[in-house]
């Protein structure tokens, strides 16, 4: 009965030490995606205005 629940102690004891040890490594603020989302928008509107361009205003 020793040997089961000093087995359950230390498995217990070892995912708690590995909880705390990723809770540490928490990022402290919501990562800053601003950057990329204006090069995105920009070949968007790109691709749109192409499209606008070939579509009314493109002489065949």
């Amino acid at each position: 009965m020793k040997r089961v629940f000093t087995g359950i102690l230390s498995l217990s004891l070892s995912v708690l030490m590995s909880a705390s040890l990723a809770l540490a490594n928490e990022p402290k603020g919501a990562p800053d995606y601003s950057g990329i989302s204006y090069m995105y928008y920009t070949l968007i509107a790109l691709i749109l205005g192409y499209g606008v361009y070939d579509t009314f205003f493109k002489k065949s």
